[in-house]
């Protein structure tokens, strides 16, 4: 069974590639691995080592520390921080539609209308 802070890591990689519009074929490339590899690594199944977490960063432009940020708040059975939001399904975090929902939200600049476009989301979701 993986690590707990290896799958940690893997959701991480997996969150930051898709908010980032990136695919696992365009990720690999640039590291000169094969998907399947980007796969294993996001599912937790291969640990990342650190010259390739390294590479990982740099190309989705974040500090390496982004993929542990959280890890301290993971349960021993490796579930997600975002688990813990009620009513949060962690496979909804991984389709490209939740991606584009995110990206579509931060790109509002305006504080105030950002928490109109939230409130409305929250009010269509009670129906």
């Amino acid at each position: 069974m993986p690590d707990p802070v290896d799958i940690y890591v893997g959701q991480k990689i997996r969150q930051r590639r898709m908010l980032a519009g990136i695919s696992q074929e365009k990720l690999a490339s640039a590291l000169g691995i094969t998907f399947q590899q980007v796969q294993k690594y996001e599912n937790g199944t291969n640990r990342v080592s650190a010259s390739r977490l390294y590479a990982i960063a740099k190309f989705l432009k974040v500090p390496v520390g982004f993929f542990f940020d959280g890890a301290d708040s993971t349960q021993q059975s490796g579930l997600a921080v975002a688990e813990k939001v009620e009513g949060l399904d962690l496979e909804n975090l991984s389709n490209k539609e939740t991606g584009q929902l995110i990206a579509a939200y931060y790109a509002i600049e305006d504080k105030g209308s950002r928490k109109t476009a939230l409130e409305m989301i929250k009010q269509l979701a009670k129906r």
